[in-house]
């Protein structure tokens, strides 16, 4: 029976690499064409033009990066201070609740979320904030330009409201798994609260919260709807967050249906192999900080 179930678990876990390989070699295999077209120059070009047939993702490689970028600036330290108050002060009863409502927020549709940022954040973003941020810090490059509502800072704005709730939920939970000697010892040697938590639980629980918030990464990278419906679908590049862009998803969700000739097929292929290798690289990375946290030791 040892052999068996030895046997069994190794096959679910070959499967598993199979799995990916196979999704791999499928997406390479459908984007020779665009390979052989284009080469390694479609991941640096701008130009996007289906009617020459003439393609490059850098675009929507810039866009993917940046939206995640900011959307992570935004939500982890929301994400990590609302777990903090759940698992350390807010009163149990009150924390188990709002642990069940953050989790129904982890469910939600993404289209919900796009439906949302269309209605309430677009108009909000237009009429406030943008107007805000190119009076005081329009000699900036990052907030040039007219208020659209939509552009790159709504759709980061909108996945970090999406990605909110997993990192509060893990980090909860993570917080939660601290033994209780250690903060009682700290308290004994006359911590405060804050001190507790900086010096007793996050250092403890670090590498929770690392792959928390690489679990929420990966999350934003492959989002496509909320994004398609706020980001403005703009294939130039442009330096101001306040600008329309485009994500590789986005662009995948919009053009595929409409793609009229094997060309443009493989080049969306393409692209999607291309969001494929990032979305390894940066799990992979991941793996490595996860890494040395573990063997790094606690100050």
């Amino acid at each position: 029976m040892d052999r068996l179930f030895r046997a069994l678990t190794f096959i679910f876990a070959l499967a598993v690499l199979a799995l990916a390989a196979l999704i791999a070699f499928e997406l390479y295999r459908n984007s020779v064409l665009s390979q052989k077209a284009f080469g390694w120059s479609f991941l640096t070009r701008q130009i996007w033009d289906p009617v020459e047939e003439d393609f490059g993702a850098l675009t929507f490689i810039y866009g993917t990066l940046i939206t995640s970028a900011l959307a992570l600036l935004l939500a982890v330290p929301v994400g990590i201070g609302v777990a903090i108050f759940l698992a350390e002060l807010a009163p149990k009863p009150m924390s188990e609740v709002c642990a069940f409502l953050i989790e129904l927020l982890a469910a939600i549709p993404s289209v919900i979320y796009g439906l949302i940022g269309i209605f309430v954040i677009v108009p909000i973003m237009r009429v406030q904030v943008q107007p805000f941020l190119i009076k005081h810090l329009g000699f900036l490059p990052l907030f040039k330009g007219p208020a659209y509502g939509i552009g790159l800072l709504t759709a980061a704005l909108v996945l970090a409201i999406m990605i909110v709730p997993f990192i509060t939920t893990i980090t909860r939970e993570v917080l939660m798994s601290v033994p209780r000697e250690q903060k009682e010892a700290a308290m004994a040697l006359g911590a405060t609260r804050w001190e507790v938590v900086r010096m007793a639980m996050l250092p403890y629980a670090r590498s929770g919260i690392a792959g928390s918030v690489f679990l929420a990464l990966g999350r934003a990278l492959g989002e496509t709807m909320a994004v398609t419906m706020v980001i403005g679908n703009s294939t130039h590049i442009q330096a101001s967050l306040l600008a329309p862009g485009y994500t590789m998803a986005a662009v995948l969700a919009n053009e595929f249906a409409e793609a009229d000739s094997e060309l443009y097929t493989h080049t969306l292929i393409e692209v999607g192999l291309a969001l494929f290798v990032i979305t390894i690289i940066v799990n992979g990375i991941a793996r490595l900080i996860l890494g040395r946290m573990k063997v790094a030791p606690v100050s």
